[in-house]
């Protein structure tokens, strides 16, 4: 029998050439009947205008496990930027899940007791130019395996953060610093 996972937290950031493919999911991983499984009825039973949470599914009729609810980070009032999340986004999302499954990071036979939320961050510039799919859905479909990966891996340790505190710098605090922003 597997360890219980009350609640796992982890983050990632993949992104490719275009600047509207960055994906920095945040997620949540715990046990459906502990403080995980409550958050996601919660989420799912209380929407919001503009922040839908919805479960990730590969497509319509096939939600994956473990139940995987996305949160948009980005308040969504535009058609294109809806379809684009809903679609693209879920799918690579749901292939993310899988992918953290297969690779071992999630236990299979946890997978049906296991929830996961996943705060998305999707580019709002998305709407404004022309996108590649198949790169939109690579990035966010690795970045959910990654931060699936840190958070079942408890990465990075707290050993590795008192050691490096001082050499890493927030990407947007160093362009404040550098008068970029």
């Amino acid at each position: 029998m597997s360890q219980r996972i009350v609640m796992r937290t982890g983050e990632a950031l993949v992104e490719a050439a275009p600047a509207w493919s960055a994906a920095e999911p945040e997620v949540i991983i715990g046990e459906l009947d502990g403080p995980v499984g409550h958050a996601i009825a919660n989420l799912i039973g209380d929407q919001i205008k503009g922040h839908s949470r919805v479960f990730a599914i590969l497509n319509c009729d096939v939600q994956v496990r473990p139940a995987t609810v996305m949160v948009s980070k980005v308040t969504v009032n535009n058609e294109k930027y809806t379809n684009i999340l809903m679609g693209t986004v879920q799918a690579a999302i749901a292939n993310g899940v899988l992918d953290a499954v297969r690779a071992g990071d999630i236990p299979k036979e946890k997978a049906n007791d296991l929830g996961i939320i996943v705060s998305v961050w999707l580019d709002p510039s998305v709407v404004n130019v022309e996108i590649d799919h198949s790169i939109l859905f690579q990035t966010h479909r690795a970045a959910i395996a990654k931060a699936i990966h840190k958070a079942m891996h408890c990465e990075p340790t707290i050993d590795w953060l008192l050691e490096n505190q001082d050499k890493v710098t927030h990407c947007f605090h160093q362009m404040a610093l550098d008068g970029q922003i």
